[in-house]
């Protein structure tokens, strides 16, 4: 029903934004993506929306590209995943990283997302699989799972281990490559 809004950002807060469009102000929940990309209070924004309804409620999801939008839609047809658990798994990590752990059936990134334990991230794969493998490139994934891996058992905090492996260049493949361009990056 409401697919995309275009106004001013009157609230920006890292759980929800509010955007007024023509003098109404819409309550748009946001991922930690679109947070990140979204401008500062007062400045032109452009939202793709999912009006979710329930019995009690009217809520707007928000996001900054299509994307992640139809990624979100994908989470929110499986059965057991709501849309706060969706706007979740989109905060703990980019589309792609997301794309290849279901890709390569590795559980662990989704299991790190609050409320998500071993048997749903499982039932996220089996449901996905199949749906996003033509826009897979394997391989990817284990690598940054395991620099992950390494940072944190470094004493590094996970957030500030996914954000500086999202710096290294793709083309830094192996996990020892990855993990030595992080610690020189962080170091700095």
């Amino acid at each position: 029903m409401i697919s995309l809004l275009k106004g001013t950002i009157e609230l920006n807060t890292d759980k929800y934004v509010v955007v007024e469009v023509n003098g109404i102000g819409y309550k748009i929940y946001i991922s930690g993506n679109t947070f990140k990309n979204l401008p500062k209070k007062g400045e032109k924004v452009k939202i793709y929306t999912h009006l979710h309804v329930r019995e009690n409620a009217m809520e707007l999801y928000g996001f900054f590209n299509t994307e992640e939008l139809d990624f979100f839609e994908l989470l929110i047809s499986i059965s057991g995943i709501g849309p706060k658990g969706a706007l979740s798994i989109l905060t703990v990590s980019s589309i792609e990283t997301l794309k290849n752990a279901i890709a390569n059936e590795e559980s662990s990134i989704l299991t790190k997302v609050s409320g998500i334990g071993k048997k749903t991230a499982e039932k996220i794969i089996l449901e996905l699989k199949s749906k996003i493998s033509d826009k897979i490139f394997s391989g990817g994934m284990s690598t940054d799972s395991e620099a992950i891996d390494a940072l944190t058992s470094l004493g590094y905090k996970l957030k500030d281990a996914r954000e500086i492996l999202k710096k290294i260049p793709k083309e830094v493949k192996s996990v020892e490559d990855r993990v030595r361009e992080a610690l020189k990056l962080l170091g700095k």
